[in-house]
């Protein structure tokens, strides 16, 4: 029975309060006394041969009769007003069938704003215009043949600066991306003047690239007033509700497509101009258009994980107890963004404390936008946080880890409300066992100029997921089954584990069923892949739905065998009874033939007297060449807590590849900008650096705690982020364990090693 309901959910570090119609979930937990044959086993993924053979089709793939390529042209200057565009030329050359402006658009545009393109360019690849040719090369022609006239405006690309006064105006009403959003808890002052030692530092970070392996891109096609869209999105539905309303259509008229994606990361939750440039010149030309941005686009336009400068100050008793914390951070959100990503929120809620002041300041810039980025503001303000923590342990002459758990929060302390489960306790003991920390802490071992160090850092991160999500399970006349849902599988092994936990309710092999994701015209809605938020929003709805299915088809059982329903049970593929009476899956199918059976699910409301969060830690053992700077991870042992493990297989994949891109972070990743010309100097993936085969050290990575009995009922939650949060703090106090000195700056390049050792007088 449906109802309205209000719920919190915590997507990307920010808390929301709902209003939801939520169906009753009243199906058993599968706790960790449940005896299961499919979830938790590990699985190779079911559509494994696809991507691996090269048949998979990815939106780059998508090939339509009669396709045309679109192309955009991009601002070569971070900031300058658009005084005329020629488009003649262009216009004029074999090929070309349309070049849109805001002047060639007409009224196709709906969503409140005159224009696609601004008049204003605010960053080095802004949009200005799109063409749509015959092939690549004639599309790359045309965009050179346009001709624009631009008064070129003073640009700011720093956070700091931006806000400084006088700096160049990016909006009106000043370059502040909104207010700050400010949190107090108890009262900072006191807290700082009960303190026996005071920390205060300030960290920074650089702007990250997503750098997908799939670029963005859509493809377009127009049928009547009918819009289909080829889309490389984590957001199947977001995207279909973001073009039908840029385009003022309504929702049944849009169909989204994701079939495979090349990674996404955060960054491809929303549909980009890109997809309603080539939706707009398909409408223009009465045929399909594909828009896929290049390596450069993809650096300049798609998105970041914003420039950060994070300020930490703590207080604490001689005893180790915090008595004060307080975080305030300035990010560089680009040209257009809003707000702030959550980098004070490991400072809001990871360690007890009573006096806390967390601020956050988004600042404009004339570079691309900010988007979420695999745990965005958490990654950043675990490495100050948790460098900071790692400074003050020593000052109070404390172990890392021992300073850590006199200041264990048993409680979520911003909502004051008991964790579902909270294991992070037993993630420190074993991951200290592993790296070896008794041993390995302080020694310092030196073999010529290479010396060795360990460190830690913790995490915490939302993990309950949210509604609403559906699922549906129909049996075929063959009893096999298909699964459908709205939600879309990144790479992750989303259809894979939707196959077991199907199974698993169904008590059938997995050979039997059939996932079918990513298409809003086939599938029920399902919420967004990020935040870490599909397993535990759509993997509840697809037990529900498969339990549906199956308590049809044993009504349906029951009359065949004349047992009461109850007493039935589907066991690998056959339906048996406590009697002992028993006929096969098959037989019910084929007796049921195409009257078909459609289970239902729905996710239900999240808990309101319990927190869902997922905690763990991971340490890291490195080597520091003091005379190159280089700064190889040797080891990582990541212990993480998510609750239900459904494949470990699949698991141990996103944590690896999160540690390897939180790696990328603390060492190699960073956009450099050139400070006279406002333009990125290192906009691909030769001058990007980005982590290779050849600097992934060994990962030990473990699952530590129970099923979590209250989050949802499978008993699981999402790992998608978690992994990527600890790396770079644990990379940084395991260099500094090293040689004994602190790097503030990310990524800790050789460079910056070497400074720091010759700032020390050549000593470490």
């Amino acid at each position: 029975m449906a109802k309205f309901k209000k719920t919190k959910v915590e997507i990307e570090g920010k808390w929301q309060e709902r209003e939801t119609l939520v169906e009753t979930d009243d199906l058993a937990r599968w706790d960790d006394d449940v005896r299961l044959e499919k979830v938790g086993k590990p699985h190779t993924r079911v559509d494994g041969f696809e991507r691996v053979s090269g048949t998979a089709r990815y939106t780059h793939d998508v090939k339509l009769p009669g396709m045309l390529i679109g192309r955009i042209l991009r601002s070569p200057v971070p900031h300058a007003r658009i005084k005329k565009i020629d488009i003649s030329a262009a216009a004029a050359l074999p090929g070309v069938r349309f070049v849109l402006t805001n002047d060639t658009m007409g009224d196709l545009l709906k969503r409140g704003r005159s224009s696609l393109f601004e008049t204003t360019v605010r960053f080095e690849g802004d949009e200005m215009a799109a063409v749509a040719a015959v092939d690549l090369q004639t599309a790359e022609e045309a965009l050179a043949l346009i001709k624009v006239d631009y008064e070129e405006l003073p640009f700011v690309f720093d956070p700091a600066e931006a806000l400084r006064s006088g700096a160049p105006a990016i909006r009106k009403g000043g370059n502040s991306a909104g207010e700050p959003s400010v949190y107090r808890r108890g009262n900072v002052d006191a807290g700082f003047l009960e303190a026996d030692v005071v920390l205060d530092r300030t960290y920074s970070t650089s702007a990250a690239l997503h750098n997908c392996l799939e670029t963005h891109g859509a493809v377009a096609r127009w049928e009547g007033d009918h819009l289909t869209v080829w889309h490389s999105t984590q957001n199947v539905f977001g995207v279909r509700s973001q073009m039908a309303s840029a385009l003022g259509l309504p929702l049944h008229k849009v169909r989204v497509i994701k079939e495979y994606i090349g990674g996404g990361f955060g960054s491809k939750n929303a549909a980009g101009k890109y997809a309603l440039c080539a939706a707009i010149l398909s409408r223009k030309t009465g045929r399909p258009v594909k828009i896929m941005l290049d390596r450069r686009e993809e650096n300049l336009a798609a998105g970041n994980r914003p420039q950060a400068v994070i300020h930490v100050r703590l207080g604490a008793k001689s005893d180790g107890r915090l008595t004060a914390i307080e975080v305030k951070s300035i990010s560089g959100v680009g040209a257009y963004g809003e707000g702030s990503p959550p980098i004070t929120g490991p400072a809001r809620e990871l360690y007890a404390c009573e006096n806390v002041l967390a601020e956050e300041q988004g600042a404009l810039t004339n570079t691309g936008t900010y988007t979420a980025f695999r745990a965005p503001g958490y990654v950043e303000g675990t490495f100050a946080l948790e460098s900071a923590m790692d400074e003050l342990a020593a000052e109070l002459h404390l172990d890392p880890v021992e300073f850590r758990m006199k200041n264990y929060a048993d409680r979520q302390q911003v909502r004051d409300l008991p964790y579902s489960t909270k294991n992070l306790s037993e993630a420190y003991t074993l991951g200290m066992k592993k790296i070896g920390w008794e041993k390995k802490r302080n020694l310092r071992s030196q073999a010529g100029t290479k010396m060795r160090g360990v460190g830690m850092a913790s995490q915490l991160w939302s993990g309950g997921g949210t509604p609403p999500s559906y699922a549906i399970v129909r049996m075929n006349a063959d009893g096999t089954f298909d699964v459908i849902t709205g939600s879309q599988d990144l790479g992750t092994g989303t259809k894979t584990v939707f196959t077991q936990i199907a199974a698993e309710e169904l008590g059938v092999a997995m050979e039997r069923i059939h996932t079918v994701v990513g298409d809003t015209l086939t599938g029920p809605y399902s919420v967004l892949s990020a935040g870490s938020l599909t397993l535990p929003s759509v993997g509840p709805a697809v037990r529900m739905a498969a339990k549906d299915a199956k308590d049809q088809i044993l009504e349906i059982a029951a009359e065949i065998l004349n047992e009461p329903s109850e007493k039935l049970q589907i066991t690998d593929g056959t339906i048996v009874s406590q009697s002992g009476s028993r006929i096969s899956l098959d037989d019910v199918a084929q007796k049921v033939g195409n009257y078909m059976i459609i289970g239902k699910g729905a996710r239900g409301p999240n808990p309101e007297e319990y927190n869902v969060n997922t905690f763990g830690a991971q340490f890291a053992e490195v080597e520091v060449d003091t005379e190159t700077g280089e700064v190889r991870v040797l080891n990582v042992v990541a212990a993480h807590e998510f609750g239900r493990v459904i494949n470990p297989l699949t698991l141990g994949s996103q944590i690896e590849g999160g540690v390897i891109q939180g790696l990328g972070f603390g060492l190699f990743e960073g956009r450099v900008m050139d400070r006279n010309t406002g333009k990125s100097v290192n906009p691909n993936l030769e001058d990007y650096k980005i982590p290779t085969a050849l600097d992934v050290p060994d990962i030990d990575w473990n699952a530590v705690g129970p099923a979590d009995p209250i989050a949802t009922n499978i008993g699981a939650k999402g790992a998608g982020e978690p992994p990527i949060i600890p790396p770079a703090a644990a990379i940084a106090n395991a260099v500094f364990d090293a040689i004994g000195l602190r790097i503030y700056d990310l990524p800790i390049t050789p460079a910056k090693i070497l400074d720091a050792v010759r700032m020390n007088g050549g000593r470490v």
